[in-house]
């Protein structure tokens, strides 16, 4: 099995829409995925997510099931270095989520105390379930930290998401804690992810990496790719530091 995970073109979150740059390049992921057999195509509920979706369903005339738990990992929290404010969980400044050990182990990053100031612990067992139980209906099931392959495959699933999502989904599949994931990585929009099953031993699956947030389409048509998900790359820069 293979999965293609897809983050949204450049967002107008204001609309939850795109951008008129993220329409060029749902256009051209349209265009980059007509060439990807995709067995079955899943869209979070989002507006951004459902337009980047749209080129590629309107290109291959296909239809997607749309899965409430691909829309951004939503909850809320209370940090330390700011307690009076509520920000996103998978945003923290360096000098401040990298002092916490937990946060670094797939174990214990939910039993951080900033994590018990909202509903953490909920939504990514919604996700991790969710997403489980997606796999099941395709022949893997969870067992541990691995899946029993009941019914091996060369199908393609497409997951048209968020990059919050994106680290929730990846954490669940490679056993790391989204905390460096959501930290360490950065998908831009329209980017893919693809990630493969090995099945080394028979009915034994595990899920490996073969590229993260992939932007060719936009390098070989001469699309600068958007911004968003990064933050300044030196303090002097003029781009965005919060």
């Amino acid at each position: 099995m293979r999965l293609l995970i897809i983050r949204h073109a450049d967002p107008d979150y204001e609309h939850d829409t795109l951008t008129e740059t993220g329409w060029r390049e749902a256009g051209l992921l349209a265009r980059r995925l007509e060439r990807e057999q995709m067995d079955h195509i899943y869209v979070s509920p989002l507006g951004r997510a459902q337009d980047t979706a749209g080129e590629t369903l309107k290109l291959l005339r296909r239809e997607a099931v749309t899965l409430d738990w691909l829309r951004e990992f939503p909850p809320l929290i209370c940090r330390p270095d700011d307690p009076g404010e509520r920000h996103i969980v998978w945003d923290w400044l360096p000098g401040d989520w990298t002092r916490e050990d937990r946060f670094y182990d797939v174990e214990t990053w939910l039993d951080a105390p900033a994590m018990s100031t909202g509903d953490v612990r909920e939504q990514y067992q919604l996700v991790t379930r969710s997403l489980d139980g997606l796999l099941a209906r395709h022949g893997y099931r969870r067992n541990g930290r691995i899946y029993a392959a009941e019914r091996p495959n060369h199908e393609t699933l497409a997951l048209f998401c968020h990059f919050g999502v994106e680290c929730v989904i990846l954490s669940r599949l490679l056993n790391v804690s989204p905390m460096i994931l959501w930290h360490g990585f950065a998908a831009a929009p329209s980017s893919v992810t693809t990630v493969y099953t090995e099945e080394r031993r028979e009915g034994v699956a595990s899920f490996r990496t073969a590229s993260f947030g992939d932007i060719s389409h936009l390098y070989a048509a001469g699309e600068e790719p958007s911004f968003h998900a990064r933050f300044c790359e030196c303090f002097t820069d003029d781009t965005r530091h919060d």
